[in-house]
């Protein structure tokens, strides 16, 4: 029993991160249609700061900053290369690969390309009778569901949330009533690679970190949106249980790898015979 609780929880840990990354994923999508391939490594900028930071200010403020330091570089790759892009698909997914590989070397230019482990910040656990777990795998899940709520509060109860979704519904009328797309795009597109980077920076003490780390997480998070659906954010988070579940499950009695091809066939599928998500109305 306590063996089947642990994976559970376990699952609902990871479905708790891939809901932040594929949340800012669905965002920039949604609003600019901007398939955003950088995206994992905004995770991966997360968990360096970290690395770079914790000695320094200690885990939960360089978790915090995380946030903030990827937020400004999606904002200025945003700025600096998506403004002048994102109605072109095709060079749009081009540069953010690019942008991808940049930070990929930039990131082994200054700490190197090799492996790095950060220490868990709660080292103890809760334990009810003979079960155990950890407690910051936990609090991991109860600062995801809180971050992701403060998201969907600002959306529908803001007035930045209204303009965003006036962009989204009619970018022109949006723009005939004094909305700046422009302003929205770039503030649209930081939150997305913020809330990527704080994902990265949560989940620093259970991964290895090294440059390509977040090339698994994005590709989960790209599972998550086509099985939930991006039109919805209700889909995003259904859809991240749904993969967490079966990545979890699945990693317990095969091989990693082939963990990752049993959930690429469910998403191959869901897009055969629902491409707009199990969960999109």
């Amino acid at each position: 029993m306590s063996l089947i609780a642990t994976r559970v929880l376990d699952g609902v840990t990871l479905a708790a991160i891939l809901a932040l990354i594929a949340l800012g994923l669905a965002v920039i999508f949604g609003l600019m249609k901007v398939i955003n391939l950088a995206h994992g490594d905004f995770f991966t900028a997360g968990l360096y700061v970290v690395v770079g930071l914790q000695p320094i200010t200690g885990f939960w403020v360089a978790a915090a900053l995380a946030a903030v330091i990827v937020g400004a570089l999606g904002a200025v790759v945003q700025g600096s290369v998506i403004r002048w892009l994102w109605r072109r698909p095709l060079e749009t997914l081009l540069a953010t690969w690019g942008v991808g590989i940049v930070i990929r070397e930039l990131l082994k230019l200054l700490f190197g390309p090799g492996y790095r482990q950060v220490g868990v910040p709660m080292d103890t656990f809760v334990s009810i009778g003979s079960f155990h777990y950890s407690l910051y795998r936990l609090v991991l899940v109860g600062l995801a569901i809180a971050l992701a709520g403060i998201v969907v509060v600002t959306m529908f109860k803001t007035q930045f949330g209204l303009r965003l979704r006036a962009v989204l519904d009619d970018r022109e009328i949006a723009a005939t009533f004094g909305v700046s797309p422009e302003r929205v795009n770039l503030i649209a597109f930081g939150t997305g690679a913020g809330l990527a980077g704080i994902a990265g920076a949560l989940m620093s003490p259970l991964v290895t970190v090294f440059p390509e780390a977040g090339l698994a997480f994005l590709a989960n998070a790209f599972f998550v949106v086509i099985i939930g659906g991006a039109a919805r954010i209700g889909g995003v988070f259904a859809g991240a249980i749904v993969i967490g579940a079966v990545a979890t499950i699945a990693s317990a009695y095969v091989s990693p790898l082939l963990s990752q091809v049993i959930v690429l066939s469910m998403a191959i599928v869901v897009m055969r015979f629902r491409p707009q998500g199990l969960f999109a109305t």
